[in-house]
Formats: structure tokens, C-alpha cells, sequence
């Protein structure tokens, strides 16, 4: 097994096992390279009345691409990592599966974060998801991530 098939099991193992919603909802992590993270979960699960996704799991999906972002950017699996604030901005219906891609910030902005939570063993970092759908945003969220020792 390849280092990064070894992630990918390893922050589904710890969504599943640590935030229990996230079986119910069939979260799948698809893609880590350290650039960025790709989460998915099937319509099936997490659609509303009218057969598109349901606001409240496209919210919970891009949340949790942000979280796992940190907890695998950091390396520091004994981490706390806690959302502080966070905005949406629903600009389509989805139609398919929920996939959401948090990428990581310039390099300068983690190089701070990381010496914030090596120094002060707490650390807070703004990132950006988006949900994408055949190549195009259908929700914007934006959210402040806590990293605590």
C-alpha cells in the first residue's frame, strides 16, 4: 500500500470512528497529495425532498474537508481540530454526488499556522471549499479551522 492510500484510509478510519455521521452519510476520502483534499459522498444518502443534496450535508461535507485538511497538514495525530466560524454561499443545486475539494493556502499562511501551533500549541487558519459538480462551483464555504494540542 502507497503512503497516500495509507492516509486516505487512515482520516476515513478516524472521520468514521470519531464523527459517527460521517458512515451514515458515506463520506469517502478520494484524494490527498498535500495540495489538497477531496472528500465524496453519494446523493443517495444525503438528498432532500425535491432529489438534490441536502443543504445541511453539503455543509457537513465542506467542513469536514476543511478539518481533515488541517489534521493531515499538521501530521499531529493527536491534534484537536475545531471549526470557529464558517459562511456558505449555495450557488447551484447538486444534482450528483457531493464532492467537496478544500486546497491548501499559499505556503506563507501554513508556515504561520504551523509555527503558531508549535509555539502556542494552538493555531487558527482560514480556508476556502468549494463543492463542484461536472466541473463547475455549486457551493462556496469558507470557514476559521482551531488546531489544539
Amino acid at each position: 500500500m502507497s503512503d497516500e492510500q495509507h492516509l486516505l484510509q487512515e482520516i476515513e478510519g478516524y472521520f468514521h470512528e470519531k464523527i459517527p455521521i460521517t458512515r451514515a452519510m458515506g463520506i469517502r476520502v478520494v484524494l490527498y497529495d498535500k495540495r489538497q483534499l477531496i472528500l465524496q459522498a453519494p446523493l443517495a444518502l444525503n438528498h432532500n425532498h425535491l432529489g438534490t443534496a441536502f443543504g445541511g450535508s453539503l455543509s457537513a461535507v465542506a467542513t469536514l474537508a476543511g478539518y481533515g485538511m488541517i489534521w493531515l497538514a499538521l501530521g499531529d495525530r493527536n491534534c484537536h481540530v475545531v471549526i470557529r466560524d464558517s459562511a456558505l454561499s449555495f450557488r447551484r443545486p447538486v444534482r450528483g454526488d457531493i464532492r467537496a475539494v478544500c486546497r491548501l493556502p499559499e505556503e506563507k499562511r501554513m508556515e504561520v499556522f504551523k509555527l503558531d501551533f508549535a509555539r502556542k500549541g494552538k493555531a487558527r487558519i482560514a480556508l476556502k471549499v468549494t463543492v463542484e459538480e461536472e466541473g463547475e462551483v455549486a457551493v462556496d464555504f469558507s470557514g476559521t479551522f482551531v488546531a489544539i494540542k
